[in-house]
């Protein structure tokens, strides 16, 4: 009977320290709430967006200037989607 205890005593002391240390984390890490989440999503689609809105205005004003069709607006709005993509990149690895 005792070694039976022992192995109690030991699951719950483990069961413990364990409950313990998973209480410890959550106070050290606080999780960010539904608004500051949606605040991100926001600033990421504007992050891309914009840049591509510039490319569309460069790229149709130089269509114009050269009366070339669309032939600088098609790669001016690729190049400010890659911009727009690369910047949200960087700014999530430092979040």
């Amino acid at each position: 009977m005792t070694e039976a205890h022992d192995k109690d005593v030991d699951r719950t002391m483990s069961a413990a320290r364990r409950a313990a240390e998973r209480e410890r984390e959550s106070r050290e890490f606080r999780e960010q709430g539904v608004g500051f989440r949606l605040s991100q999503i926001g600033v990421l689609g504007w992050m891309i967006v914009i840049p591509m809105l510039l490319g569309v205005a460069l790229g149709r004003w130089l269509d114009k200037f050269f009366d070339s069709g669309l032939f600088f607006s098609a790669p001016a709005i690729l190049i400010g989607a890659g911009i727009g993509l690369y910047s949200a990149w960087r700014w999530m690895q430092r979040q």
